[in-house]
């Protein structure tokens, strides 16, 4: 039988250090035939008389001689000293002493004993395979410790496998695009606004599900990699979504247009224009501390655009232009209605939250608000200036609400209120009808808005009343502060953009402003390049004011006259004008630079070829909408 001193030695390791050294103290004691109880010493396990080869000589000679299961008892018993494993002895021990390698093994640091996953590994893996039969605990004296350096590593492999697929759990959660996830789940239990709100935000409803986003949702059998919003809809027999998805694919049999706008083809100027515009940023001081822009700006189409070929032409409007827009917002009467106003044509920008910021610079300056410029003068005008936009703010709100039958607690106008602010200070967050009018402050200039009525669903169905059409004047300004040139803008079911006129011809101008006569507030004499934007809708009723207080109620007309110059037209249309001036250098330098590369495809389509002159339009290499969706340059 084995000696009574290797099941001790192999017992459960205490939560004590140096209570385990003391139990096994005595317990080897017990066997060798020395005292009880007796004090530690510096050279073994006990201090009982005799020089400590004569203390080890009890255990070497009781040491019974290694079996031919040591290996596997070593592996399943853990490594060398200090390693945290559970009483395994290597013969390195039993040249220092029997006992001071158990005492040195017993007393490795609580960490490497608890704190190390790997310990923590390799005490599992020992616990589950264990043998019940004593004579297996009996150390190893042959390659217990390379195979325990073994154990140790591959503990430490296993751990690092761990770390790897942990940290690519969460690369996997950062890169999900939720709200394509959303729709996934919105299909299967029948829900449809996560679908429309995927597809109002312009998501491709042909994606297909990656393994990756299909082991995120975990459903195995439902959400399988490969199948679109489609063949979900089918599976489960959503025949309404299924309607509404392949509406929405049937324009999508060709490759999406490349936008090009001149902020892409010329990055280093559109840089320069944006630092230009934070540069002429100021804070005025006084009873309203609102930040305003010291310059003025007006961006139109330049007239050399009619010199290009007509195929060149079309290419051009197509990668500038938002035909989208442009067709919703003629379809439904806001622009182009009538030969006495001029053309509008809406400009594509980012389809981001920044939408009503870039197209407030675009109108102006011909770039985007990449930097956040134009945003963090929004949100500071409302935050120290709130004091007086918040009465004008409520009293507004108080009577839309009214005609609504609607009474709101004072509670709830401080949330709104403070809701505003935080999405005014946050990138990419949409923007409401207050930041409009704060906008108008920091321009110093009227905003014109020409929008649709209703915001549709994609199925053509109302859903909501739209209120941003309409006229937001800077009311707390003093009018000689400002500008009278508008800027004109463009909404489309959440979505804002910039509406330009092409340069006009002065002789017209001049004879519309004969045609005005009295109409106008300040005549233009001698005639200027102008342009005409209406003041009325199709129905020749005038545009709503914004923001007005109870005592401006029903002088809408008069206020307008007092800010713009308003004319009249032959047929009695009320219009505003916008007079053409010579634009910033930087900005004429980025307009030149962006013909010149539609110059130089008009160039190309003039050579000669097999067959007559090419219709194809080569291409240059230049950062387009397909590298940066989001990012303009």
């Amino acid at each position: 039988p084995p000696p009574a001193y290797a099941t001790s030695a192999t017992s459960r390791i205490p939560d004590s250090p140096e209570g385990a050294s003391n139990k096994r103290r005595i317990d080897l004691n017990k066997s060798a035939g020395s005292p009880t109880t007796t004090p530690p010493s510096s050279g073994g396990v006990g201090g009982g008389g005799g020089s400590p080869s004569d203390r080890r000589r009890p255990i070497a000679a009781a040491t019974p001689p290694p079996t031919s299961n040591t290996n596997s008892m070593d592996r399943r018993g853990g490594g060398s000293p200090g390693s945290g494993g559970v009483g395994r002895v290597s013969p390195g021990d039993h040249n220092q002493g029997q006992g001071g390698g158990i005492y040195q093994q017993r007393r490795g640091s609580p960490g490497d004993r608890r704190g190390s996953p790997e310990s923590m590994m390799s005490m599992q893996h020992s616990n589950q395979q264990q043998p019940s039969s004593d004579t297996a605990n009996i150390p190893d004296q042959s390659g217990s410790s390379s195979l325990a350096q073994g154990g140790a590593i591959a503990g430490s492999n296993c751990n690092i496998q761990y770390e790897k697929r942990l940290r690519q759990l969460r690369r996997r959660m950062r890169e999900t695009d939720w709200s394509w996830v959303s729709a996934c789940m919105g299909v299967v239990e029948g829900d449809v606004c996560p679908v429309e709100a995927y597809i109002n935000s312009g998501g491709d409803p042909t994606r297909k599900l990656s393994k990756s986003e299909a082991s995120i949702l975990d459903r195995p059998g439902v959400f399988e990699p490969g199948l679109t919003l489609v063949h979900l809809a089918i599976k489960f027999h959503r025949e309404d979504l299924l309607a509404t998805l392949l509406s929405q694919m049937e324009g999508l049999s060709s490759p999406p247009a490349v936008k090009r706008v001149p902020s892409y083809v010329a990055p280093d100027l559109a840089a320069a224009i944006r630092r230009q515009i934070a540069l002429s940023l100021r804070h005025r001081k006084g009873h309203f501390p609102c930040l305003y822009l010291s310059d003025c700006a007006t961006y139109t189409l330049p007239p050399e655009i009619n010199d290009l070929p007509n195929i060149v032409q079309d290419e051009l409007y197509k990668e500038l232009l938002d035909n989208d827009a442009k067709a919703e917002l003629e379809s439904e009467l806001c622009i182009n209605w009538s030969q006495e106003i001029s053309r509008l044509f809406p400009l594509w920008n980012r389809s981001a939250g920044d939408c009503l910021l870039d197209a407030v610079l675009q109108a102006t300056w011909g770039v985007f608000d990449r930097d956040n410029n134009l945003r963090r003068a929004l949100a500071d005008s409302l935050t120290e200036a709130g004091h007086v936009f918040y009465p004008r703010w409520k009293e507004w709100e108080t009577r839309q609400a009214q005609e609504l039958s609607f009474v709101l607690a004072d509670s709830q106008w401080e949330q709104d209120w403070s809701d505003l602010l935080s999405l005014a200070g946050q990138p990419g967050a949409s923007l409401e009808q207050m930041h409009i009018f704060c906008l108008a402050h920091v321009l110093r200039r009227p905003i014109i808005i020409y929008g649709v009525k209703y915001v549709k669903s994609w199925r053509g169905e109302n859903l909501g009343y739209a209120k941003f059409e309409g006229v937001y004047l800077p009311l707390l300004w003093e009018p000689a502060f400002c500008y009278r040139s508008p800027v004109a803008l463009g909404y489309t079911r959440g979505h804002f953009c910039a509406l330009l006129p092409p340069e006009p011809d002065s002789v017209r101008c001049g004879r519309l402003g004969a045609a005005a006569g009295g109409g106008l507030t300040s005549p233009v004499s001698p005639p200027v390049a102008c342009n005409y934007l209406p003041l009325m809708t199709s129905e020749r009723e005038v545009l709503p004011l914004h923001f007005t207080s109870r005592t401006e109620v029903g002088q809408e007309e008069s206020l307008l006259r007092q800010w713009l110059d308003v004319g009249i037209t032959e047929s009695g249309l009320m219009v505003a004008q916008q007079p053409v001036t010579r634009p910033p250098l930087l900005v004429a330098q980025m307009t030149e630079e962006w013909l010149n590369y539609y110059r130089k495809i008009a160039q190309s389509t003039c050579v000669p070829v097999v067959g007559g002159i090419g219709n194809h339009i080569p291409r240059i290499q230049l950062e387009s909408s397909d590298d940066s969706t989001d990012d303009d340059c």
